[in-house]
């Protein structure tokens, strides 16, 4: 899978991660959904921090990446017959944590196009989404796009996964929605 970026938090440096350091580091790997019809995209929008973001998360222990795609789509947005899954790009990023096992984490988003079907069940949110207001819908992702990128220029609440988010979005508007338009 085609690797688009490696982000660092401006609290961390390459040589934080490098052999030697000191710092503890632990790999989280997580899958996340693009579902899109015409220039609307499949999103998920977050109360507490005010913005969008694909929907997805964590692969668990053993888990393979398709089916922890299909799970959490399932999971955030009521999602129903994922099929056609198909690569689109990954995207890794440094940033701290904030349990005691570690001091930094590298997370490895794989991101893959996929159909569902047409009627949205049931989420199953986790109590900290519910907390953040977290909810699926369909947006036009331009409209996303500006709303994020206000938020990061303005909002002091934004979360830590906003830029990420962000870059994803434009990625996907230039390479998917934009060439079938």
């Amino acid at each position: 899978m085609q690797l688009l970026k490696t982000a660092f938090h401006p609290d961390i440096s390459p040589t934080d991660i490098a052999s030697g350091s000191e710092l503890t580091l632990i790999v989280r790997q997580a899958a996340r959904g693009i579902v899109i019809k015409g220039v609307d995209i499949l999103l998920l929008y977050t109360q507490r921090y005010d913005d969008y973001s694909l929907p997805g998360g964590g692969i668990d222990e053993g888990e393979e990446t398709e089916a922890g795609l299909i799970r959490e789509l399932k999971e955030e947005t009521g999602a129903q017959g994922v099929r056609n899954i198909k690569p689109f790009a990954r995207y890794d990023e440094y940033r701290p944590w904030y349990k005691s096992n570690a001091d930094i984490i590298h997370m490895i988003s794989y991101c893959y196009v996929c159909d569902i079907d047409e009627h949205l069940g049931e989420t199953a949110f986790e109590s900290y989404e519910v907390n953040n207001g977290m909810k699926p819908l369909w947006i036009n992702i331009y409209a996303a796009i500006t709303h994020n990128q206000t938020v990061i220029a303005k909002s002091d609440k934004k979360g830590l996964s906003i830029e990420r988010e962000t870059f994803l979005l434009k990625a996907i508007a230039d390479q998917i929605v934009g060439s079938s338009c």
